[in-house]
């Protein structure tokens, strides 16, 4: 054999060897996330198991917990840019990259866990959210229940008077930081890896939060006290980034958003579940959870709604977007 022939036998070779790793070859999705053993977290694993039960291993799903991908902004940024594949978190995180994901965060929206449940997975209005911001390159992969938010703080804060002056970390949205400029809080949006030596070095004072993160990261070590706000109830979303999920075959596009829809059903009871956990391991650990007298509750929460309504009005785009979640949110309220 000429070296010619011998060169092009050598190619052809190769390419009948390469073939079936090149048809087999395997997508993987990065999921990150800024929590730890909480429903986020939980969500995660419920997806992968039911991705996994669709496609096999097609798809090498790696969850990354606890901000192994660096802080909030920057997984946002990496899904909106696609060098990250998925990333969940409160919705309140993601108002830069879209204003309508404000809409979740209205005080006084939802009036229990069960009841963000029915709103969120209504199935007309379900399928609306996965597809909301594709005009962002993102898409709904997943809507979850979280818990409520509470105000963790360093000194008791029992009534409103004794929050004024305290510096606390929000969550980077209007919807949280104006409330708290209204009741003499000072807002610092941080990062949650940010947070603890912020706490330890006085930076800050205290954080909005909800409590499966306080117990999941061990809060209770450098704060005692909790004053339970509620003024909303945390929603999480999983995005991706839509040019990603796009260039997945159809098999493994309609496994990943089947996977979604599973895993947030089957996370919903263990969320409840966990946030009665975390309170008992609060207080387990010598922490206390404080409420504030009821006028002065009922007060706070008709200032927050005002705010809130004003803010989401603000943006005709946003607004029309809160009208339509608000008539959902109408409609499956308890009677």
């Amino acid at each position: 054999m000429n070296r010619r022939h011998f060169l092009t036998a050598g190619l052809l070779a190769g390419c009948i060897a390469m073939a079936p790793h090149a048809a087999s070859a395997q997508t993987v999705m990065k999921l990150a996330n800024a929590t730890i053993n909480d429903v986020q977290h939980e969500w995660q694993k419920l997806f992968v198991v039911a991705l996994q039960k669709r496609v096999g291993d097609k798809v090498k799903a790696e969850i990354y917990p606890a901000s192994q991908l660096g802080a909030i902004p920057r997984m946002a940024e990496g899904v909106a840019l696609g060098t990250i594949e998925s990333f969940i978190t409160p919705t309140s995180f993601v108002t830069n990259i879209d204003p309508r994901f404000q809409i979740f965060d209205v005080p006084g929206l939802f009036d229990s866990p069960e009841h963000v449940h029915a709103v969120i997975h209504d199935p007309a209005y379900r399928d609306h959210m996965e597809t909301m911001f594709l005009d962002r390159g993102i898409r709904v992969i997943g809507a979850i229940y979280n818990s409520p938010t509470l105000i963790l703080t360093k000194r008791p804060a029992p009534t409103l008077e004794a929050l004024k002056g305290i510096k606390a970390r929000t969550f980077a949205s209007p919807l949280q930081i104006e409330p708290m400029k209204a009741i003499g809080v000072t807002p610092v949006p941080l990062a949650l890896t940010e947070v603890i030596p912020q706490l330890q070095s006085g930076g800050i004072d205290g954080m909005l939060a909800g409590m499966p993160i306080l117990t999941a990261f061990k809060y209770y070590d450098v704060a005692k006290y909790v004053t339970d706000l509620n003024f909303a109830q945390i929603v999480t979303v999983n995005i991706v980034n839509e040019a990603w999920f796009k260039a997945q075959p159809k098999d493994i596009q309609e496994a990943i958003r089947a996977a979604g829809r599973e895993a947030e059903q089957q996370a919903f009871g263990w969320g409840v579940e966990n946030v009665k956990k975390s309170n008992a391991t609060w207080i387990a650990n010598k922490g206390e959870i404080l409420e504030l007298p009821p006028a002065e509750k009922a007060s706070m929460m008709k200032t927050f709604v005002e705010i809130g309504t004003k803010i989401v009005s603000q943006n005709p785009t946003v607004k029309a977007e809160f009208d339509k979640l608000k008539a959902v949110v109408d409609a499956k309220r308890p009677k």
